[in-house]
């Protein structure tokens, strides 16, 4: 299986919210490189837009919603 971003030839960025919630947790912790299929360029890159999308309080650090 190919990776996401290199099947459809982009990039990950981190004004495109819907693509970033697809690798995050439902606790919105990044999920790892076996579980996402990404390359690791691609994953290295995803990290850190998830990473400035949460410092700019984009998308949140922690999510305990519904989960008790």
């Amino acid at each position: 299986m190919k990776c996401f971003f290199c099947q459809y030839k982009t990039e990950p960025s981190f004004k495109d919210l819907d693509n970033l919630e697809k690798f995050l947790s439902p606790r919105k912790k990044i999920v790892n490189r076996e579980k996402s299929n990404l390359c690791a360029k691609h994953q290295r890159k995803l990290t850190k837009e998830i990473k400035y999308a949460r410092y700019l309080a984009m998308l949140p650090y922690v999510s305990y919603q519904g989960l008790r």
